[in-house]
């Protein structure tokens, strides 16, 4: 079973019931489209892209275990009710159990307390989110203003932030952060925490470990601090740049990280992504022309966010990249990113946009 188009509940909340037993399925069907939309499907039907608020399974172990691959793409766990044929699955969380032959109305009146609980997290996990989206933007902010007026930045507020999103991609998963970030019109900020978000998304994909998930994120905050620097109306242009303001803004690797250096408190590692995050690994990017092993693992990371974030956001000059689009500019981009983390990369993105479609 695979993704499949667009189901008329894309507007709104959705149970999604998967049952081999027609007669069963259209009677639950029924009772549950009396509180929530209800999506059901047979064995073989294929799941709507949209991200249900339940899950019910009513499904031999073996059917059922070949649809895990499929819903384990939606990012944090999806509350489940499984009607259990056999021995019954190990206890999670996230899932409930209840035996097949269970009355219809203990099975309903079980699905009505999930999606009440289910309702209750959502709504707690978007102001948690909100909050955090709050203030990781004006964490950023106030470590922009203190660059620009020559003050230092606080190693607490880079913590904060860096925390802030880590928890918030980790429980909502990067396409709810990324639609919260991109609610609000603020420009280099929007695409730091962009950047930083995919960055999260990435490291843990990878395996990094926890020290080093957090450097990643932390230097994917600082990428772009010295921006900070360059006048706001060539930041904010809505058209292309002159020749002489684009060399002004690719001052901005050097800037960053002379201001981290001279703070003399930031990681070697963060100083290196603020100043290479802008080199290709054919030696024709800038400033410093690096090529090939020369630019460290982390820096490569950075530079593909840093890229597909880019590509894939609204700005006022153009229409955003899908993933696909980027990933496409990306990959036919010859001499410019590290091309095997690419291809770790484009899956996730692709399963993205797919799940947002």
């Amino acid at each position: 079973m695979a993704l499949g188009a667009t189901s008329r509940f894309s507007d709104g909340p959705y149970v999604l019931l998967i049952s081999d037993r027609p007669s069963e399925r259209a009677a639950l069907e029924r009772a549950i489209a009396l509180v929530m939309n209800c999506r059901g499907l047979a064995a073989d039907g294929s799941v709507p892209k949209e991200r249900p608020h339940l899950v019910i399974l009513d499904l031999p172990p073996t059917q059922a275990a070949k649809l895990e691959p499929v819903l384990s793409q939606r990012g944090p766990p999806v509350p489940r009710l499984v009607l259990v044929r056999g021995e019954p699955a190990p206890a999670a969380p996230h899932l409930r159990q209840l035996p097949a032959a269970a009355p219809r109305q203990v099975v309903l009146a079980n699905v009505f307390a999930m999606i009440e609980e289910a309702t209750r997290s959502v709504e707690l996990r978007q102001r948690r989110l909100v909050e955090r989206v709050t203030g990781a933007t004006a964490i950023v902010a106030e470590l922009f203003d203190s660059a620009a007026l020559g003050g230092g930045l606080q190693q607490a507020d880079v913590e904060r932030g860096t925390e802030l999103v880590l928890s918030a991609v980790s429980e909502v998963g990067i396409l709810t952060w990324l639609a919260e970030v991109w609610r609000h019109d603020i420009g280099v900020y929007q695409h730091t925490l962009g950047v930083a978000g995919h960055a999260a998304t990435f490291g843990a994909q990878i395996g990094l470990s926890r020290n080093d998930l957090r450097l990643l994120v932390r230097a994917a905050l600082l990428h772009d601090i010295g921006k900070s620097r360059i006048p706001v109306e060539i930041l904010n242009k809505p058209g292309p740049l002159t020749p002489e303001e684009f060399r002004l803004m690719q001052r901005h690797p050097e800037i960053g990280a002379d201001l981290l250096r001279g703070q003399g408190d930031f990681e070697d590692a963060v100083v290196d992504v603020v100043r290479h995050h802008h080199e290709r690994l054919d030696g024709k990017g800038y400033p410093d022309r690096l090529a090939g092993s020369a630019i460290k693992d982390l820096v490569r990371i950075v530079s593909i966010c840093d890229v597909f974030s880019a590509l894939t956001e609204r700005r006022t000059y153009r229409q955003p990249a899908t993933a696909a689009e980027a990933l496409a500019i990306m990959t036919d981009s010859t001499g410019h990113l590290d091309s095997d983390l690419l291809r770790v990369f484009a899956p996730a993105m692709l399963r993205g946009e797919a799940l947002a479609a």
